[in-house]
């Protein structure tokens, strides 16, 4: 019998793009996201801001073994409670919502699920915590995002806690990140860990819930990285999810 496949839902940014002669609003990925998949034998399913699945994320969750929020624009603080900070980005509030809808269901149904840099910070947001809106202002430097539209120049270590969810997905304690935010999260979301720390500045770079199975969210970009082990670690969960709830 050949291996499962576990199928990992990754959500779609919404964005103003040009291809061809055309330019228009699309829904669009980096490439690296659904490569890291297919590289650790998952296939992905692309998922679009769509208004009935915020409605009913089960109508999709109950079709994915994983889930994958990827990176992007910030998210509309509205969703936590505040005004927008000079520096913040116009939000797009379809992709807020159905991102929150799906990340909140998804841990409530213990699905593999995996945040990644603006996919993290949905995951906290997403539990009722907040977030730091600029941190340039509030640490009173540009490290975590040293060079725009890049991760090169953009490398920083992390140290993850032993023992911990983050540490066993990179593989390591002390962990070389590819980082590209300048937001953060702030208070913690009900029920998750701080489990990793930007070596130089304390800045909470990895969040999880130790109660569910895999619930990690990290504020680097480990698609971006061909040596990192996180979203292969990610599906592997996914596929023995997949293997218990095909009955074996």
């Amino acid at each position: 019998m050949s291996e499962i496949a576990p199928l990992i839902g990754v959500c779609l940014a919404l964005e103003r793009a040009r291809f061809g002669a055309w330019e228009a609003d699309a829904v669009l990925l980096p490439r690296s996201y659904p490569d890291a998949v297919q590289a650790a034998g998952g296939i992905p399913l692309m998922l679009a801001p769509d208004p009935l699945l915020t409605a009913e994320p089960d109508r999709v969750l109950d079709l994915l073994d994983g889930l994958i929020l990827a990176g992007g624009r910030d998210v509309d603080p509205v969703t936590y409670g505040e005004d927008p900070h000079p520096e913040t980005d116009e939000s797009r509030p379809e992709r807020d919502h159905f991102e929150i809808a799906l990340a909140k269901r998804a841990m409530e149904r213990d699905l593999p699920f995996l945040g990644i840099c603006r996919g993290m910070q949905v995951m906290n947001v997403a539990l009722g915590g907040t977030l730091v809106q600029d941190l340039p202002e509030h640490l009173g430097h540009q490290d975590h995002r040293r060079t725009l539209g890049t991760f090169e120049g953009n490398e920083h270590p992390v140290r993850l806690a032993a023992d911990s969810l983050a540490a066993r997905a990179a593989g390591e304690d002390e962990h070389g990140t590819l980082s590209h935010h300048h937001q953060g999260v702030g208070e913690i979301g009900d029920g998750l860990h701080v489990s990793g720390w930007s070596t130089d500045d304390d800045l909470p770079e990895a969040l999880e819930d130790p109660e569910r199975r895999f619930t990690l969210g990290v504020q680097w970009h480990p698609e971006a990285d061909g040596n990192s082990r996180v979203i292969a670690a990610l599906v592997e969960e996914a596929r023995t999810y997949a293997r218990e709830r095909r009955g074996g």
